[in-house]
């Protein structure tokens, strides 16, 4: 049988466990990796493609803090952001298709682990383990601690204030949206949607207005996000440069989603 994307071996379990835990996800694919099941390019398929069950992850942490500030405009907000995350799980199958070798599976690809016993099992998990913590403590910590002084000593503030006041080229936008775009970059998403439902009460600014904002602020505050939350436990679970090559293809494809999406909204609307 013929299998165009020979990730499918093993993927239908990262991709479940994507919807639970992007961490447990991103670790099948660095062992699959590390033991040459897929090669790098199926790495990366693999990891862009499991964005769309991490989406789903954090949903209703996102939904049920902006139904109650923004009300309706967050209906728009997220469907907005979910279509963003089908694009690419779309675009994501079809580079797979086009750009990764097919290959025959003839049931013998598979290891066969029914014979092994439980002692066997624990003994391969535990080896796995030790492998896997090694890489916490030498990759994970270290870099977490960079960002913790990074964080203490307003370099991460600095950044944002320096993206906050060069926004000029949004003067299409409704004047008063930069106060949420500002916000959104210099402090959390909360902080803009606090604003951008400020001034959806007092009637400052319609539905439109407010979700454009919000998506602007979102896009930018996207670099800043991932050095100091997506890093860290990335490199605790994939190679140094394979960690950074993933973020900045997860970011980079996030970012022109959005983008096009917006777009698309700001035409039509």
């Amino acid at each position: 049988m013929d299998i165009p994307l020979a990730m499918l071996f093993f993927y239908n379990a990262s991709f479940s466990m994507a919807f639970f835990s992007g961490v447990s996800a991103n670790s099948m694919l660095a062992e699959a990796y590390e033991q040459g099941t897929i090669n790098k390019k199926e790495l990366i398929c693999s990891n862009l493609f499991n964005s769309l069950p991490t989406y789903f992850l954090h949903l209703p942490t996102m939904f049920f803090i902006t139904v109650p500030i923004i009300k309706g405009a967050a209906f728009i907000y997220v469907g907005i952001t979910l279509l963003a995350a089908v694009l690419r799980t779309m675009v994501t199958l079809l580079a797979g298709r086009l750009m990764l070798p097919v290959r025959i599976y003839d049931g013998h690809h598979v290891q066969n682990v029914d014979g092994k016993s439980i002692q066997e099992a624990l003994r391969l998990t535990w080896s796995s383990f030790r492998r896997r913590i090694k890489k916490i403590i030498c990759f994970t910590v270290p870099v977490y601690t960079v960002i913790f002084f990074i964080q203490r000593g307003g370099g991460f503030s600095l950044l944002e204030e320096f993206m906050a006041t060069h926004i000029s080229f949004l003067s299409w936008l409704h004047p008063q949206s930069l106060g949420i775009i500002v916000l959104h970059i210099a402090a959390e998403f909360t902080a803009g949607l606090a604003v951008a439902g400020a001034l959806l009460d007092s009637g400052a600014m319609g539905y439109r207005e407010v979700v454009l904002a919000l998506l602007v602020g979102n896009v930018l505050s996207s670099p800043v996000r991932a050095v100091r939350h997506q890093l860290p436990y990335y490199t605790g679970i994939f190679p140094a440069k394979i960690a950074v090559e993933l973020i900045l293809y997860n970011q980079t494809f996030r970012l022109v989603s959005l983008v096009v999406v917006s777009l698309a909204y700001y035409s039509i609307f």
